[in-house]
């Protein structure tokens, strides 16, 4: 390989001004935008790796060409997802970029720079190794095609990393001209394997005079730190080397809303500035001088000196803490890069988060925090309160209590102001310390008994409840004279003791639950049921006896005394039945309710013949009627 030659870049020594171009190609998500056609030749594509005579706008190269592109990950600018270009040189000449000043836009007699950073995209690995070199072009021409300046980068080398320069070159304008101009960069190098680049940050601005600045003195600090809410005074100087019947101007920048003009104050020499912050707002202050010939339009600048006022941390408020005696207080303070802790019977300390093992009554009391920022800026105190509680002991009256059923039972604790039970169930309330309860069955009940802080405490009571004894006679019998019935009694309930049946006639056995029952006429059986805890508890069986009636079936209605009437035996006793009496041809000739006055053969006052009637008798007890006939005998 033979030598390679670059030519130095002719870019400005001296203080730069605002840029009349200044191509960034913007930021954003791959691919950027297309550029306006007048600004190259080249194609566009939106391929993140173009071909020969192509170019994009993007935020990355990423493995192009089986490798042998540089990877980049990042813009010159250093802007987050900041473009580039990305250009293929094509086998013949071609222009690059070139865009055009306007009208009135420079200054007469001003010196300007033309600049671009640019990048060989080839590594050592690409084209065998021989890749053909970027060759570029600078140049300045009127709008009519005159020549005014050329500046040839020479070839530009492969590197092992992807590595950015700047190329430029500068030309002064005439002293009675203010032409608009245009600027091209061109390729150069020859048809082949190679020549691909990336371009960024391509600026036309005014070169001036060196100006030196610096806090206190030129040589002085670039940069400055104070705190949010301080206060402080700067002295900037400046010196201006080469140029003569220059003007200057101050200029600020605050928090980022551009730059303007400060104007000058009493006894304020143009190479010295004075800056001053009262109660200062958090945000970057920038200043710079201005240095021009002629107007405004044509300063250059120098490089802006920082006053960085930093935030002070924000640390969060603390709720009152409540620690329990012998435990951990533990504070952790967050906001700060670093911290002191002050407090009751204690030694300021770095230590955060700030832990007090085993504390006692001497640790209440209030501690303060202060927070001091990576900066070096410290936030206001902060304050949290702590108060130590002494443990509690819980305790209670009667660890087991034994009720009856439906009775209460009244529970009894102490060793703190906060008192919880439960279950809650069967109790008044359960944040006292002494509820009566009613549980319908055994309940354990359990106090926590609380200071508002420690770990609370607990006891327990256990009320057992005894059920009541319950006695069931076996509900009510029926049954007809001369038969039995047994009695299906049961009892239920705690601690049963014994039972007994008032009374006893016509019981089998009345030591039994289960008796047999022969009573003659009706008759109500009482079971007692007692418990030894309880007391006790009666229940009540009534047994109907009904008497067995007769029903003749003929009677003689004469007067002679003898068989006068219908006379059923023992119907009396229901006094809810009823008795009605048909003749053959369906008629009722007779009825009544009970039967306390026997039939004696008539109807309506008068003898009926002799013969067959037909009768309907409902005892009203749930029993099937009795039909029958009945024969009237004169």
């Amino acid at each position: 390989m033979g030598l390679i030659f670059q030519s130095y870049a002719q870019t400005c020594q001296g203080s730069l001004g605002d840029p009349v171009i200044n191509e960034d190609f913007g930021a954003g998500t791959n691919p950027g935008f297309q550029l306006p056609f007048t600004y190259t030749n080249y194609n566009y594509v939106q391929n993140g790796c173009p071909d020969d005579g192509m170019y994009t706008i993007s935020n990355n190269v990423n493995n192009c060409f089986n490798g042998t592109w540089h990877s980049l990950n990042q813009d010159h600018t250093g802007n987050p997802n900041g473009y580039m270009m990305i250009v293929n040189a094509s086998y013949a000449p071609g222009i690059f970029y070139t865009q055009q000043t306007t009208a009135g836009q420079l200054c007469p007699n001003t010196t300007y720079e033309f600049a671009a950073w640019i990048l060989n995209l080839c590594n050592r690995q690409s084209c065998s190794g021989s890749s053909i070199l970027p060759n570029i072009t600078f140049s300045i021409e009127t709008t009519g095609g005159t020549i005014l300046k050329t500046y040839n980068t020479g070839d530009i080398p492969v590197t092992n990393s992807p590595q950015w320069n700047q190329y430029g070159t500068f030309f002064t304008t005439p002293a009675n001209s203010s032409q608009a101009v245009i600027v091209k960069m061109t390729n150069n190098a020859p048809g082949g394997c190679g020549n691909d680049i990336a371009l960024d940050d391509i600026t036309f601005r005014a070169c001036g005079p060196i100006i030196q600045t610096g806090f206190s003195s030129t040589t002085g600090p670039l940069n400055q730190q104070l705190c949010e809410h301080g206060s402080a005074l700067y002295t900037i100087k400046a010196t201006v080397q080469g140029g003569s019947n220059l003007s200057y101007q101050w200029q600020e920048n605050k928090l980022g809303t551009g730059w303007i003009d400060i104007s000058p104050t009493a006894g304020q020499v143009p190479d010295s500035l004075n800056v001053g912050f009262l109660n200062a707002v958090p945000g970057d202050y920038q200043y710079r001088l201005g240095v021009s010939i002629s107007s405004v339009g044509c300063r250059s600048y120098s490089p802006p000196l920082t006053i960085t006022v930093n935030p002070l941390p924000v640390v969060p408020a603390f709720s009152p803490q409540i620690v329990c005696q012998g435990n951990v207080l533990q504070l952790t303070a967050s906001g700060g890069a670093s911290y002191v802790w002050t407090g009751p019977n204690m030694q300021p300390t770095t230590q955060n988060p700030l832990i007090i093992n085993n504390v006692t009554a001497a640790n209440t009391g209030t501690y303060t925090v202060v927070a001091t920022s990576n900066k070096g800026c410290a936030a206001p105190p902060v304050q949290a309160v702590v108060t130590v509680v002494p443990k509690v002991t819980a305790s209670i009256s009667n660890s087991a209590i034994t009720i009856c059923a439906g009775q209460q039972a009244q529970l009894s604790a102490s060793g703190g102001p906060y008192y919880k039970w439960t279950p809650s169930a069967g109790l008044n309330n359960d944040t006292i310390p002494n509820p009566v309860a009613t549980p319908l069955q055994t309940t354990t009940y359990t106090v926590d008994v609380s200071n508002g802080g420690c770990d609370d405490s607990t006891k327990s009571v256990t009320v057992t409840v005894n059920q009541n004894p319950v006695a069931n006679a076996g509900g009510n019998k029926i049954l007809f004279e001369g038969q039995s019935a047994k009695l299906d009694a049961s009892i239920t309930g705690d601690n049963i003791t014994g039972f007994y049946w008032t009374p006893t006639t016509f019981l089998d056995d009345p030591s039994s639950l289960t008796p047999t029952a022969t009573p003659t006429d009706d008759i109500t059986y009482t079971l007692t049921a007692v418990s030894q805890t309880c007391g006790i508890s009666t229940s009540s069986a009534f047994v109907r006896v009904y008497k067995k009636i007769t029903i003749p079936n003929a009677f003689s209605p004469n007067s002679d005394g003898i068989n006068d009437k219908w006379n059923i035996e023992a119907l009396i006793t229901y006094p809810a039945s009823s008795v009605m009496v048909y003749n053959r041809y369906g008629q009722q000739v007779y009825q009544s309710t009970g039967y306390a006055k026997p039939w004696d053969g008539t109807y309506n006052g008068s003898l009926l013949p002799q013969g067959t009637y037909y009768y309907i008798i409902d005892l009203k007890d749930e029993r099937p009627k009795i039909a029958g006939w009945v024969v009237i005998v004169r």
